[in-house]
């Protein structure tokens, strides 16, 4: 009975340990992977971005004037900023309530994610959801299921940016690409041999870029969204078990 109280002690000292941020910029390029592959994967059979909001406004924008190149567009954009304005509300209030780098929320924010993936594949898969990408440029009017992906999917991305900014890895908001350009070229120490925030910058932009040129080729090659979205989801559990195996201070 000690023995297993001290073992429970110990599992749950553990899981409130906060852990240490160094090289933890390992685990958010793999989020820059995993915003290329959904976002490409999701555009290319909704017309809408989940994580990368800026294009959303803009469809939004042009939906006010009626010139969104698909019927309601608009509407799916609108959805997917509201949900991610969402995510990053939820996944803000969990890092603040459970402690921002303890190794328990990263587990808990990250296996959400992950479990907000492996739903929304399952749902596909199955059938519940709409998912043809041979005709999507047919369509008069999107079949309304098409929100549920773009509603699960947008609170998920957020979770990304949310741990970003609680490990201090402003530079690396693994669903920006526009600022972290900027942020790139801006730099004064640009062209300096050393230079950790230029190279992690440029590591998001080439991860970002592989991962839609990844989920581009893969949803061809299928003709369907749910492999990449189990790809994604197995990258994010990895991050979760890396978590759960990563440095405390």
């Amino acid at each position: 009975m000690d023995t297993e109280k001290g073992a429970f002690a110990g599992f749950a000292a553990s899981l409130k340990a906060e852990l240490e941020p160094q090289h933890a910029d390992l685990l958010l390029f793999a989020c820059c992977l995993t915003s290329g592959l959904v976002d490409s994967t999701i555009y290319n059979a909704y017309n809408t971005f989940v994580s990368m909001q800026t294009g959303n406004t803009i469809f939004v924008g042009l939906g006010a004037s009626n010139q969104n190149a698909r019927p309601y567009g608009w509407a799916r954009s609108l959805t997917s900023i509201g949900c991610f304005v969402l995510g990053c509300f939820l996944f803000a209030r969990l890092h603040s309530a459970l402690g921002a780098r303890r190794r328990g929320c990263l587990m808990m924010s990250f296996m959400l994610q992950a479990s907000i993936i492996i739903l929304t594949a399952g749902l596909v898969e199955g059938g519940a959801i709409s998912s043809a990408l041979s005709d999507r440029l047919a369509q008069t009017a999107p079949p309304w299921d098409q929100e549920v992906p773009i509603v699960l999917l947008s609170i998920q991305s957020a979770g990304q940016i949310v741990a970003s900014r609680a490990l201090g890895f402003n530079e690396i908001p693994t669903v920006v690409i526009t600022s972290l350009l900027c942020d790139l070229v801006s730099d004064p120490k640009l062209f300096l041999i050393r230079n950790q925030k230029r190279d992690r910058r440029v590591i998001a932009f080439v991860l970002t870029l592989l991962g839609a040129i990844i989920g581009g080729w893969m949803t061809k090659a299928t003709q369907a969204i749910s492999p990449t979205l189990w790809l994604s989801a197995g990258i994010k559990a990895v991050v979760v078990l890396a978590w759960g195996l990563w440095k405390a201070k």
